[in-house]
C-alpha cells in the first residue's frame, strides 16, 4: 500500500499551520496500515521520542484490559459494580453495573476524585462511598471526564489480582508491542512533552457558530487540572481515565492492534463486540450528540461523525477516541488505516480545537493510494 503524496503533503501543511504560528508548540502524527507504522512526523519543540499526555485517549486503554479478563471468562460487565466494590453501594448506587460505567450512562459524571485521597485505595473507597447520583442509571448519557474510570480501575484490580496500571502493561500495550503508557515512574519522565494551555479562549459569537450555544457548559476540564498532569506524582498516578503518555505512533500501533490482534490478546467475540457493537446511542445530556458508543469506544457512525472527534470523511464503521486538547486516535476498517494526532499545546479556543481534529482527521481517512 501506498499513500497519495498530494493528500500526505495537505495533512502534513494542516498539522505545520499552528506550529508555525506560534501558536502550538509541538504535535506529532502517525499514520499505520496492516500493522505497521507507514507515517510518522514530529513538529515544533519536540523530538519522535516525545511522549505527550493523552488525556481521554487513555479510556480505550482501561477498557481493552477488561475486554482480556472478558475473554478468559473473569469479568461479566452486566453485574452490579457493588459485587465487586461494596463501598462503592451507598447512596443508591448499588444497582450501577459496569457497563452503564463504561458507556458514561451510570449518572455519577461530575463525581470527584482528587488529591490526595486519589493516591490510595483507602481514599478512593472513602471517596466512592460519598458519590451520589445525579440521574437514574441507564435512564441518559453524559460524558463521565474520570470519574467512571476510577471505577473500572478498582473492578480490574479486584478481578485480577494486579495494579491497573500493572494490568494495562501486562495485558495490553506489552503484547501490543508498546512500552508502559499508564503510570510512567518518576526516573522514567524524561521524554514527556509538558502540558501548555495556548491561545485565546472563544468568544460567545464563536461558541454559538459552532456549537449552537454560546456558553458551554461548565466541565471538570480545566485549565488547572490539564496543568497538573505536568506533576512528577500525577504521571506516576496514572489517572485511569486520563493520565496516559504516549507517541503517536504508539497510538497508532494500538489501533491497528484492534484491527488485526496479532498477539492474540484479545478474544475474537469480545473484539468484535468491542469495535462494533453500539452499545447505546443516547444524546448527551450536556452536548446533544449522540454517543454511537461500544464497550469502551467511540463509532463514528453514519451521521455527523465529526462531532464525536472523528473527520468527515472516515466510514461509519471507524472507531476510536479523542482527548482533551484535540489529542485523537482512531482507526478504520474499511480502509485499514489508523491515525493519531497529539500536541504539547492545550488550545482555549474551544471551537478551533475541533476544526483543527475534524481538518486533520478528514484528511488523514483518504490517504490511501489505491
Amino acid at each position: 500500500m501506498s499513500l497519495d503524496n498530494q493528500k500526505l503533503a495537505a495533512l502534513v501543511e494542516r498539522a505545520r499551520r499552528e506550529i508555525d504560528q506560534g501558536l502550538l508548540p509541538s504535535c506529532q502524527l502517525a499514520v499505520g496500515y496492516e500493522g505497521e507504522i507507514v507515517e510518522s512526523l514530529t513538529l515544533g519543540d519536540a523530538d519522535d521520542d516525545t511522549r505527550f499526555c493523552i488525556f481521554s485517549s487513555s479510556k480505550p486503554l482501561l477498557a481493552a484490559a477488561a475486554w482480556a479478563l472478558m475473554g478468559d471468562g473473569l469479568l461479566d460487565v452486566g453485574r452490579p459494580v457493588v459485587e465487586w466494590i461494596p463501598e462503592f453501594g451507598s447512596n443508591g448506587k448499588d444497582e450501577v453495573t459496569l457497563e452503564q460505567v463504561m458507556l458514561h450512562t451510570s449518572g455519577f459524571p461530575s463525581a470527584a476524585m482528587g488529591p490526595p485521597l486519589w493516591s490510595t485505595r483507602e481514599g478512593r473507597l472513602e471517596n466512592f462511598a460519598r458519590w451520589r447520583l445525579e440521574w437514574q442509571p441507564g435512564s441518559a448519557f453524559d460524558y463521565h471526564a474520570t470519574s467512571a474510570h476510577w471505577v473500572l480501575a478498582e473492578v480490574l484490580e479486584r478481578v485480577s489480582g494486579s495494579d491497573f496500571r500493572d494490568l494495562v502493561e501486562q495485558r495490553v500495550t506489552s503484547p501490543c508491542g508498546l512500552p508502559r503508557l499508564l503510570g510512567i515512574a518518576h526516573d522514567a519522565q524524561a521524554n514527556l512533552a509538558p502540558v501548555a494551555p495556548v491561545g485565546e479562549a472563544a468568544n460567545a459569537d464563536e461558541l454559538e457558530a459552532a456549537f449552537g450555544m454560546r456558553e458551554l457548559p461548565e466541565s471538570e476540564v480545566t485549565e488547572e487540572m490539564v496543568q497538573a498532569f505536568n506533576l512528577p506524582d500525577i504521571r506516576e498516578l496514572g489517572v485511569p481515565g486520563a493520565g496516559g503518555f504516549a507517541r503517536a505512533t504508539d497510538l497508532a500501533m494500538f489501533y491497528q492492534a484492534l484491527l488485526h490482534d496479532p498477539a492474540g490478546a484479545w478474544d475474537p467475540a469480545v473484539l468484535e463486540d468491542a469495535r462494533a457493537n453500539v452499545r447505546q446511542n443516547m444524546k448527551g445530556l450536556s452536548t446533544g450528540v449522540p454517543a454511537c458508543r461500544t464497550l469502551g469506544l467511540v463509532r463514528a457512525g453514519e451521521t455527523d461523525p465529526h462531532l464525536r472527534g472523528f473527520g468527515r470523511t472516515v466510514s461509519a464503521r471507524a472507531f476510536g477516541h479523542g482527548g482533551a486538547g484535540g489529542q485523537v486516535a482512531w482507526a478504520d476498517p474499511d480502509s485499514g488505516l489508523s491515525f493519531a494526532y497529539l500536541t504539547g499545546g492545550h488550545d482555549r479556543h474551544q471551537a478551533r480545537q475541533p476544526r483543527r481534529v475534524t481538518a486533520l482527521s478528514s484528511l488523514a481517512a483518504v490517504l490511501r493510494a489505491d
